[in-house]
């Protein structure tokens, strides 16, 4: 089927109504391709003169084109009247129908033919001619613009519906009217009925789909906006000016200090508590983690909050810096995701300036793996069913400053079995035990050791010798207990 206004009405029994232009107030409008006018609102004049003054034709088929005429009349009432109805809860729309008639009108008149066209459709007894597209391609498209701009605008979809639906029962109210009033059948009225009610359905849809189409969008695009603040938040290079232009355009209000939060990518239990901190924080991606970009992370109870929000995720929450220091902060959070990823940090969550320490030490693993193993290289002469016990009471007795009571009630054993490892840890280190510098080395190779894998290496014959020479320099010290 063509658009409205261009195709002949075409009445059930297959033949083509001799159209025309239906004229309403002085002015034509076209059906087909032969003139017809209107009188009195009603009445249509032929091609041969003759008048069709309500009722059925001659050949007991409904006066599709009489009521087209009519329904056209009535479009000024019609629009008069949703407008008055509209006004107490979509009243930006019932201005546009005053101050948009000139566009309204003829969209209206349009769907009238529309309607009627629809109508015939439906009690036409041609099947290839059922289901043919009621609204036109280019006036489905024009909808869908209606709800990009409710969007745009910052207007409900529900508003812009409900307008539609108070339009389509207006709609029916006078159509019904002027179907029975030029005695239209029952059939027939039942036609119209669908066409009216499935032309609302066409605008919702449509109108529908331009919505959610520009809402997503409108989110793409703050998702993207967002994600290039992101990138300036934590590069060294943005200065002040360019990231606040940044934040305007992505809609974020810059704090003074902020932090950043990690997890694992794929942990599903962390992203729901994420996404639990609140649209404020910023999403981040990087390096196998995702996070968030906390704004005033210490803020008066932020802590704890952020403590019971988090727990069970197995997050880790950066320092909380002005924004300025937030790329280093960053830097930090990531090493200390890769070490609660290794092992080597616990907590739930994990909050990195509780644990700088660990992270220091544990920022270059190839330079601590050779620190342990030329610092605990004297434990290679030790039998190697002996050295996991020699090595944890080592890291006890240098964490306890040399309390052998403490020792042996962390380590659950006999005072004198302390003592017993003590001295043969002095026969293999000499007197490196009593030397500062030498305790020191030992602390950092030995106290942030997940004490599970305390194990020491087994080292080659050069690195004792090294080690012996080393030890064998130091000037002892006072002597621990």
């Amino acid at each position: 089927m063509s658009s409205y206004g261009s195709s002949p009405l075409t009445h059930p029994n297959g033949h083509g109504h001799r159209g025309g232009r239906v004229a309403v107030g002085g002015e034509d409008r076209f059906h087909g391709s032969v003139p017809v006018r209107a009188r009195a609102g009603l009445g249509v004049e032929g091609a041969e003169g003759r008048i069709f003054e309500g009722g059925d034709s001659r050949d007991g088929a409904p006066d599709w084109v009489g009521l087209s005429a009519a329904l056209i009349a009535g479009v000024p009432a019609l629009l008069d009247e949703v407008r008055v109805l509209l006004g107490p809860v979509a009243p930006e729309y019932a201005e546009y129908l005053i101050e948009g008639r000139t566009e309204v009108v003829p969209a209206a008149e349009a769907a009238m033919v529309a309607f009627v066209e629809h109508a015939q459709q439906c009690l036409c007894p041609n099947e290839e001619e059922w289901g043919a597209a009621l609204l036109p391609g280019t006036v489905l498209s024009m909808f869908e613009e209606v709800g990009h701009t409710q969007w745009r605008e910052g207007f409900a979809l529900r508003t812009l519906l409900s307008a539609y639906q108070v339009g389509g029962r207006v709609a029916w109210r006078r159509v019904a009217a002027t179907a029975l009033g030029i005695r239209v059948g029952s059939s027939a009225l039942a036609a119209l009925a669908e066409a009216v009610f499935y032309f609302v359905d066409e605008l919702c849809a449509a109108s529908t789909d331009g919505y959610v189409e520009a809402q997503t969008a409108s989110a793409a695009e703050r998702e993207h906006r967002r994600d290039v603040l992101v990138e300036m938040l934590l590069s060294d290079r943005s200065d002040s000016a360019a990231l606040q232009a940044a934040a305007s355009e992505a809609g974020w209000v810059l704090p003074k200090r902020a932090a950043v939060v990690f997890i694992e990518a794929g942990n599903k239990a962390g992203r729901h508590a994420l996404m639990a901190l609140g649209p404020r924080c910023l999403p981040v991606h990087t390096g196998g983690f995702t996070g968030m970009i906390v704004p005033d992370a210490d803020g008066p109870g932020q802590r704890g909050r952020l403590r019971v929000a988090l727990r069970g995720s197995g997050a880790v929450v950066g320092r909380v810096v002005a924004l300025r220091q937030l790329p280093p902060s960053a830097r930090l959070a990531g090493l200390a995701a890769e070490l609660v990823r290794a092992g080597q940090l616990s907590g739930d969550p994990v909050f990195v300036e509780e644990h700088l320490d660990a992270v220091i030490v544990h920022r270059d693993p190839d330079l601590l793996g050779l620190l342990r193993e030329q610092s605990l290289a004297p434990l290679a002469d030790a039998a190697p069913t002996s050295r996991p016990m020699l090595q944890d009471t080592l890291r006890s007795w240098l964490r306890h400053m040399g309390d052998g009571a403490a020792v042996a009630e962390e380590l659950h054993v006999h005072r004198q079995t302390v003592r017993y490892r003590l001295g043969r840890l002095r026969e293999l280190f000499g007197p490196a035990l009593e030397d500062p510098a030498s305790r020191a080395r030992l602390t950092l190779a030995l106290a942030w050791d997940p004490e599970s894998d305390s194990v020491a290496p087994t080292a080659s014959a050069p690195d004792r010798e090294m080690a012996r020479a080393q030890h064998a320099e130091r000037k002892p010290s006072p002597r621990l207990r």
